[in-house]
């Protein structure tokens, strides 16, 4: 099972998803692609950590794609 939002960022898209894992618990992903060309996708590193639901998970990538906006965008 997978959840995904999308969020916008400044000119940025912030694809947040959440995956099942083996213990149950749910693990986020993050891919930023930017708006203008070339808009080349970045999978960036979300720091883990089993979360209880697919929202948590979700809301703890798109706050790190936040501050990956604000230090690198």
């Amino acid at each position: 099972m997978s959840d995904t939002r999308t969020f916008r960022v400044k000119s940025y898209t912030l694809t947040c998803s959440a995956q099942v894992s083996d213990n149950g618990r749910f693990e986020p992903a993050l891919v930023i692609s930017k708006d203008a060309w070339p808009s080349r996708p970045r999978t960036i590193d979300v720091r883990r950590g089993g979360h209880l639901s697919a929202e948590l998970a979700i809301e703890a990538a798109r706050a790190q794609g936040v501050e990956w906006v604000a230090n690198y965008g």
